[in-house]
C-alpha cells in the first residue's frame, strides 16, 4: 500500500540516506513534498526524480534558481519559512523532520499538530522546544518516531514499555579525539575535528560529535522523549558504534540494540513502523567485528555533557539557550575564529551570563534562540579582538 511523505532537508545527509530508501521501494512511497535550505540544484534534481507535489526552499534567496530548474515540469515551487510551515500542513502521513537548527522547529511543530507520524531527526525541535513539541503531540494524536541511531535504538528495546526501566543508556563513540589530552585538543583543527571515526555526518553534528555535545543534546532529547526522570538517563562511550543504545529493567535484564554506523538503518525502522523494511546495509558480522569496548565519559575533557545535564535541571529556557549559543560557538569554530576548547567554555559563559525564561510558545522559543546567538557572537567577538 502506498503512503505518503514529505521529507525536510532532503538535500542533507538524513535526507539523501530517507531518499535512497524510497528509491528502492518506489512503489511504497508518494512524496507530498521536498525541502531544502539553499541548494536549489539539489533540490530539483530530486524534485525531477521523485516527482514531489511542491518542492520548497527555505531561503528565498534562492527562489529564482529554483523555479528556473523546474520550469515546466508540473511541480509547485515555494519558498521561504512560511512556505516550510504550510508545506508540512499538507498532511503526509509520514513527515521526515531533518532540518538542522531552529530553522526546523516551526515546520516540525506544523507537522506533528496534523497529527500523522513525524520521523524526528531535527535535535533542535526537543532540545530547544520539548516540552511544547511532546504536549503538541499529546494534543494531535501524532506519532513521534526518532530517527537519531541511539534514540530509535530505545525506541526499539522499550517496545512502549517504561514502567519497569531501570535505567536508559546512549552510548556515544567518543568522537575523533576521545583519547586525546586537552592540551592536544586545544590545538585540533576543523578538519580534523569533522573526520568521525565511524559516521558520515555533516559538519556542524561531526562537532558536536567530537565535543560530546551532541549526546548532550540526545540526553535532552530523550529526557523528553522517555520520561524516566534524568536520573535514570547515562552515557556510556562505546568506540566501535555497534550497540546504539540500551535500556535496563528492574529484573536486571538489558536489551541492547545492535547495529552497523549507518544512518538508513534507524531511518528504515521508523519509515516502516511498526514494520520492517530491507536496507541495503551488510549484516553484522560479530566475529569479524572481535570485541566491543564500553568506558564511562570523561566530563572533565568534555564539559557538553555536564552542561546538558545542567540544562535538564535547571529547564526553563536553558536548553534552548544552549543550543543556541552552541551553534554560533560551532560556527566560529568551523570558520577559524575560535578554538575547540572554546566551543563548550563560550556555551557555558552564555548559561552563565543569565538565566532565560521558561517558554510558553515557539514565539518565546525563538526569542531565546535569537537572544542566546547575540551574547554568544558579542563573546566571539571580544575574544578575537
Amino acid at each position: 500500500m502506498t503512503r505518503t511523505l514529505s521529507v525536510f532537508g532532503a538535500t542533507g545527509s538524513v535526507g539523501a540516506s530517507t531518499l535512497d530508501l524510497v528509491r528502492r521501494n518506489r512503489d511504497a512511497w508518494e512524496i507530498v513534498a521536498l525541502t531544502a535550505h539553499s541548494d536549489a540544484a539539489g533540490l530539483a534534481a530530486l524534485a525531477k526524480e521523485f516527482r514531489p507535489h511542491v518542492a520548497v526552499i527555505g531561503d528565498a534567496l534562492y527562489a529564482g534558481d529554483l523555479r528556473k530548474a523546474l520550469a515546466g515540469e508540473g511541480i509547485l515551487v515555494a519558498a521561504g519559512p512560511d512556505a516550510l510551515i504550510e508545506a508540512a500542513k499538507m498532511g503526509a502521513e509520514v513527515t521526515m523532520a531533518a532540518i538542522v537548527g531552529c530553522a526546523g522547529l516551526a515546520p516540525t511543530m506544523a507537522a506533528i499538530e496534523c497529527g500523522k507520524t513525524v520521523a524526528l531527526a531535527n535535535k533542535e525541535s526537543l532540545v530547544a522546544a520539548g516540552a511544547l513539541m511532546m504536549a503538541a503531540a499529546r494534543a494531535s494524536g501524532a506519532t513521534i518516531l526518532p530517527v537519531d541511531s541511539e534514540h530509535n535504538a530505545i525506541f526499539q528495546c522499550l517496545a512502549g514499555d517504561i514502567s519497569r526501566v531501570a535505567k536508559i543508556t546512549l552510548t556515544a563513540s567518543g568522537g575523533p579525539f576521545r583519547t586525546r589530552s586537552s592540551d592536544e585538543m586545544r590545538v585540533m583543527t576543523p578538519d580534523q575535528a569533522v573526520a568521525h571515526p565511524n559516521w558520515s555526518m555533516g559538519a556542524k553534528i561531526s562537532v558536536d560529535s567530537a565535543t560530546m555535545m551532541n549526546k548532550g543534546l540526545e540526553l535532552i532529547e530523550a529526557y523528553h522523549l522517555f520520561p524516566v526522570g534524568l536520573d535514570r538517563l547515562d552515557i556510556l562511550v562505546h568506540p566501535q558504534s555497534i550497540i546504539h543504545s540500551m535500556v535496563s529493567y528492574v529484573d536486571g535484564s538489558t536489551l541492547a540494540q545492535l547495529g552497523p554506523p549507518d544512518m538508513r538503518v534507524p531511518i528504515a525502522s521508523a519509515l516502516a513502523w511498526p514494520d520492517r523494511m530491507a536496507t541495503p546495509c551488510a549484516p553484522l558480522d560479530l566475529a569479524a567485528i572481535g570485541k566491543l569496548e564500553f568506558e564511562a565519559p570523561d566530563e572533565v575533557r568534555f564539559p557538553a555533557t555536564r552542561l546538558c545535564r545542567d540544562a535538564i535541571r535547571e529547564g526553563g529556557g536553558r536548553p534552548a539557550q544552549l543550543n543556541a549559543a552552541n551553534e554560533i560557538a560551532v560556527a566560529a569554530f568551523l570558520g577559524g575564529k575560535i578554538g575547540f576548547l572554546d566551543i563548550a567554555a563560550l556555551v557555558e559563559r552564555v548559561m552563565d551570563a543569565h538565566a532565560p525564561i521558561a517558554p510558553q510558545t515557539l514565539h518565546d522559543v525563538f526569542t531565546i534562540d535569537a537572544q542566546s546567538r547575540v551574547q554568544a557572537a558579542d563573546l566571539i567577538s571580544a575574544l578575537v579582538a
